[in-house]
């Protein structure tokens, strides 16, 4: 990593670097009583495990395997929200379930606020940057509006811009994303921190001049304090 001399703003990535989606059987639960179907114990636990592996729940694990007829949508689900759910649904569907209305009440939950828990050292590290002057942005590869997921936890009054790959057509490591959240700060790339979580997609900032600071794909209980190192290296 890249240190600079002076950072002026920060780009942070959504899932996985501010907050983490629940689990896949939380997931799978919440659904289940937001459309009024029952299933046992032991079919909840196994459901939940077969659609891991499936990595139909957004923001949690990628597929063991993506399915041939799904492999287009893959690369591109994060360009427009109609494929973002189109894959996701359809990665569902790999999974066998009591209530065909399951499959979209499960993408559903995905968005919700209530499926989403910040990181606990999130507000307090945007708080301080908000403090210092720093711009702050969220700049995410997505295929939905996480506006008001920041909003219901009080994340938003920190953060002053958002790029998200749905509403521009285009996603990271794509620099021209980076270069329209730069822009979007109005700082030069050689002013801008980019965190994320993904060393591949985040990582591609570097391109443009941004430094780039890793953080890892954790529950949020697992990683209390990854994104402090960030106040130690904006000044």
């Amino acid at each position: 990593m890249t240190v600079m001399t002076t950072t002026k703003g920060v780009l942070f990535d959504f899932s996985g670097t501010l907050l983490r989606i629940e689990s896949t059987e939380s997931w799978l639960r919440a659904a289940l009583t937001a459309s009024g179907t029952s299933m046992d114990e032991a079919e909840i636990a196994c459901s939940a495990a077969a659609l891991e592996r499936a990595g139909a729940l957004p923001g949690g694990s990628s597929p063991v395997e993506v399915p041939a007829e799904l492999a287009g949508l893959w690369e591109i689900r994060d360009c427009e929200p109609r494929h973002h759910r189109a894959l996701y649904t359809g990665l569902a569907r790999h999974v066998p379930l009591p209530d065909p209305e399951l499959y979209d009440a499960l993408y559903d939950r995905s968005r919700a606020a209530e499926a989403w828990q910040p990181y606990p050292d999130a507000a307090e590290v945007l708080a301080e940057l908000h403090r210092r002057g720093i711009r702050i942005g969220v700049l995410s590869n997505i295929g939905w509006d996480l506006r008001p997921v920041l909003r219901a936890h009080g994340l938003d009054r920190y953060v002053d811009i958002c790029v998200l790959s749905y509403e521009h057509g285009i996603q990271k490591p794509d620099p021209r994303l980076f270069a329209l959240g730069c822009r979007e700060l109005g700082l030069d790339p050689t002013a801008v921190l980019m965190v994320g979580d993904d060393r591949v997609a985040d990582g591609a900032a570097t391109a443009l001049g941004c430094s780039f600071l890793p953080v890892d794909h954790l529950p949020v209980d697992r990683r209390p304090d990854g994104l402090r190192p960030v106040l130690d290296l904006v000044g």
